[in-house]
Order: structure tokens, then sequence, then C-alpha cells
């Protein structure tokens, strides 16, 4: 961006039409890909949007990171209308989060989905900043979760030396809390109560190679939680 001769306030104005030229191009090339893609589709079946605008029934609800290398269709190559997805940046399940949950009771209680599959990636930046002692920002009264997870399991991760390792590491681990997590609420115990064909999952991502990892902690029932996280139906609780 070259500098304009004119001075503002003392200083140099910096030229932006470039910047904004730039900022159009990018915007534009959403707006074409858009109508190829249409124009791909239609031509592969000429009632797709069609059969898509009538309705979704997805067996899956992904929660997954916000990060923008993990799409959840792309990564599991299904098509759109076969996974129903919520995203935050780290993956995390709080279960004080509105918004989370009202997506978990939509998704296993109207959507009435088979699996729900949290899936972290390694190289996931919001697990970096949770390992520094950085300040970020509001973010960081999020990357406290994590950092929760970290004191839970401290005793393997502090032995753990090379960082590379020790960020893959407490991606597993935050994965596996987080599936912990979802099994803990009182919409997926419900839902266990009243049929068995609900599953949760954790996953981990590996960009490098765009594989998936199974972190064999997938749970269909209540009976690993502990004592003190098992809920009563709500017709037992009413009969007390």
């Amino acid at each position: 961006m070259a500098l304009i001769e004119e001075k503002k306030n003392g200083k140099p104005a910096i030229d932006t039409s470039n910047l904004k030229l730039a900022q159009t191009d990018s915007y534009n090339a959403l707006l074409r890909g858009n109508s190829q893609w249409v124009e791909l589709k239609l031509k592969e079946d000429s009632e797709y949007f069609k059969t898509l605008a009538k309705g979704q029934c997805p067996q899956i609800l992904w929660i997954g990171c916000s990060d923008s290398r993990v799409p959840a269709n792309e990564v599991t190559g299904t098509k759109p209308g076969e996974v129903f997805v919520h995203r935050n940046i780290a993956n995390v399940v709080v279960h004080s989060d509105m918004n989370m949950l009202s997506v978990l009771d939509y998704a296993v209680n109207v959507l009435k989905v088979k699996h729900v599959i949290v899936a972290g990636h390694y190289g996931c930046g919001g697990v970096a900043a949770a390992l520094s002692n950085k300040q970020f920002g509001l973010i960081d009264n999020w990357l406290r979760h994590i950092k929760d997870v970290y004191r839970l399991h401290s005793h393997e991760l502090d032995r753990i030396t090379d960082e590379t390792q020790k960020q893959n590491r407490l991606v597993e681990l935050n994965v596996s809390e987080q599936v912990y997590n979802l099994c803990k609420t009182s919409i997926v115990q419900n839902a266990w109560m009243e049929r068995h064909d609900l599953e949760v999952h954790g996953w981990v991502i590996d960009l490098g190679t765009g594989l998936i990892k199974d972190l064999k902690v997938s749970s269909s029932s209540p009976h690993n939680l502990g004592y003190v996280y098992a809920l009563d139906s709500i017709a037992a609780v009413a009969s007390h």
C-alpha cells in the first residue's frame, strides 16, 4: 500500500484502495463459489435442492472445534443433511452452555440422532493456548475449561517433556473429558432411559494425514458415571 503525500493529524495517510479491492475480491469469490457449487449439484441431480429443502434427518451430532480446517462433512465424507453440527473453540462441552445444550437437546430429542461425536484435532490452537500462561483476553475464561482438564491429568502430562507430544495428549484427554461431560447431562441420561440406540464417541483428527483416531471412549449407558452424576428418571423424582 502506497503512502499518500497528504498528512492527517501530522501522520501520513495510508492508501487503502488496494486493501478494499482485495476484501471485495475475497467476498465476491464466496458468491462465485456458491454459484459454481449450485451449478455442479444441479448437473449431478436436477432435484438435489428440492430434496434438500424438504427437511433433515441426520443420524449424527458433531460437536467439534471451530478451526476452519476441520469441517464435519469434509472430514467424514458425508453430504449436507447427514450431520447436525455444533462447533466451538477446542470442542468443549460445558454443562452451563445453553447454546450447546440447546443443540444437544434438539438433536437427541427431536432429530433422534443415534451418535453424538466429540471431535478434536491435533494442532488445536485452543489447547496450545490453554497450555501457556499468556493472557489472550475474553477467551481466557473459555480456555479455563481446558486448563481444568490439565489439572485432572497433570500427573501424566507433567511427565511429557516434548511440547508437541504434550499438546497432542492434552487434545486426546480433552476429548475424553468432554465425552464424559456429555454423558453427565440430563439430556443424554434421560434419552438412555427411553431408548438404547444413542451412543457418545470421542475422536481426534490428524490434520497431517486427514485420518480420524477413535479414542475408544464410546458410551451407550450411564453405568460408567460416578454415583454423584447418576440421575433418576423424572417420573421417579416426581414420586418421591
